[in-house]
């Protein structure tokens, strides 16, 4: 990477390092977003929700120079920057917000990552309710309406169900 753009970007960190990689950017004073849900987790003896990371081993980082760049690559737990070919992928600002939003404001409502693909939906905006403002594609996932946001670079989709008297047209 000669010339970084300013922006969010995505990094591979080894299993289950995300939170410790997290923790220590946050510390170095570094903008980094790992998204998290509340998962409940079965064992044979008990039942427990944990707080685990969305996209297990991918973290966000935003980069402002190549300086930062060079800093978290140099961390023992991050393997890579995500690539297509040669170039490190960009993410856009409206899906780091979307996630942001969706993860920060639905503790209590089921939030579904899937990696199978979906044809494209209607273009809406939530109205009312806790992500009111936020501007989504909307899909039907067995017979119920879903807000789905494309995380394209990492192949995956964060689907949230929501009723359908919060929806709203806009203009594409």
């Amino acid at each position: 990477m000669s010339d970084p753009v300013i922006g969010w970007y995505v990094v591979y960190t080894k299993p289950r390092h995300e939170k410790k990689v997290a923790a220590f950017l946050s510390a170095s004073n570094i903008v980094n977003f790992l998204p998290i849900a509340r998962v409940l987790r079965v064992w044979k003896d008990r039942k427990k929700y944990i707080d685990a990371p969305l996209f297990p081993s991918y973290l966000f980082i935003y980069l402002e120079d190549l300086e930062t760049y060079y800093r978290v690559l140099s961390l023992e737990a991050v393997l890579y920057y995500v690539r297509t070919g040669k170039e490190v992928v960009k993410v856009k600002e409206e899906v780091i917000h979307s996630i942001q939003l969706i993860t920060q404001q639905t503790s209590d409502i089921a939030i579904e990552v899937s990696d199978d693909y979906f044809q494209p939906g209607k273009q809406l905006m939530i109205k009312d309710g806790i992500l009111c403002g936020l501007a989504c594609e909307v899909v039907e996932v067995k017979g119920q309406q879903k807000i789905l946001v494309r995380v394209n670079m990492l192949q995956k989709n964060i689907l949230v169900a929501v009723s359908s008297e919060y929806f709203e047209s806009i203009a594409v």
